[in-house]
């Protein structure tokens, strides 16, 4: 067999790429002789990813709710990618800032438009059944999302509405994660105590997530954003990415989560409680939070009408048929 000068160049870079890195070419190419071609289905493990689902009742619609979870948390891996790659930059250009946000609220975007499956895509009945098997795991136990919200903004903007005046940027980030706002959406609704959904969550991810916190003190997206020029800054597209971060992060998807558990839980007499005890009425709603992570971009009125139009528009149908 003749070889072609396109494939002649081929091996010298592969030969200089080896050299370089004191290993042999030969060896590498034997490798490759020997090894089989690579499936679609090895490739992405999916003999195993399709063994990932374990409902614990025989209710099939048990699947769907794991496996939208399943999907939620590959979205999360995917934006907290792009938090990190961006954290890692020292001089970061309008462009990658715009590009790597962007990618993030098209991750968010796509799991807020298909939430659909979880509001409209199961039985009410039998989520009401296999919900009580799942005692005390919750959706709030989600660290992936913990870590967003870190990756997003300066800390103090996490501290629960009524401590937050305590603190600021500079104070301890161990201090204000003891009044961080999701710990007051696990407390027990009855007696005020801790819920068990809580306390497991702590006792797993408390160090992770306050070593992070000090990580992304310099690093997360608002301390990127001001790592630009003044130019950059006041760019229309550049704020307009963040401002949709902090719409999908802070509004449409605990919306998105509110409307789901108005459609199951609500009731017109005592609302059911969720499976790991959190006051979801208080906690979802963005209104009562008012957490915004770049309050300079957005105006006052902006600002008192966090999260109300959603709610108006979208619950309040659901709230008929309750």
């Amino acid at each position: 067999m003749e070889i072609s000068q396109a494939l002649h160049d081929r091996l010298e870079l592969l030969s200089a790429k080896y050299q370089a890195i004191g290993q042999d070419l030969i060896s590498y190419l034997d490798g490759l002789l020997y090894a089989d071609v690579t499936t679609y289905w090895d490739y992405i493990e999916l003999d195993t990813l399709l063994s990932l689902q374990k409902p614990k009742t025989k209710y099939p619609d048990e699947v769907v709710f794991i496996v939208y979870h399943q999907i939620t948390e590959l979205y999360f891996k995917l934006a907290l990618q792009e938090f990190k790659a961006l954290g890692e930059l020292q001089r970061p250009s309008k462009s990658s800032f715009i590009d790597r946000v962007t990618r993030i609220n098209r991750y968010f975007e796509a799991l807020i438009k298909s939430f659909s499956i979880m509001v409209d895509g199961m039985d009410r009945d039998e989520f009401l059944k296999f919900r009580m098997s799942l005692l005390p795991a919750s959706g709030f136990q989600s660290a992936q999302y913990r870590e967003i919200e870190i990756y997003s903004t300066d800390f103090v903007n996490l501290v629960a509405r009524d401590a937050r005046s305590s603190f600021d940027v500079e104070s301890s980030i161990e201090e204000m994660y003891q009044q961080i706002y999701w710990k007051y959406g696990a407390t027990d609704l009855d007696s005020g105590n801790k819920t068990l959904t809580l306390t497991q969550f702590e006792e797993k991810y408390d160090k992770d997530l306050i070593a992070l916190g000090e990580y992304c003190k310099s690093r997360n997206l608002w301390q990127v954003y001001l790592k630009l020029s003044p130019s950059e800054q006041s760019d229309a597209e550049v704020k307009k990415v963040l401002r949709m971060n902090d719409l999908n992060v802070n509004v449409y998807w605990p919306l998105a989560h509110y409307k789901s558990a108005v459609r199951y839980l609500a009731r017109k007499d005592v609302d059911v409680a969720a499976t790991g005890g959190t006051n979801w009425q208080q906690y979802l709603p963005p209104k009562f939070q008012k957490r915004i992570f770049y309050s300079g971009l957005w105006n006052e009125v902006e600002i008192d009408q966090w999260g109300k139009g959603w709610v108006e528009d979208q619950i309040k149908e659901i709230l008929k048929g309750v």
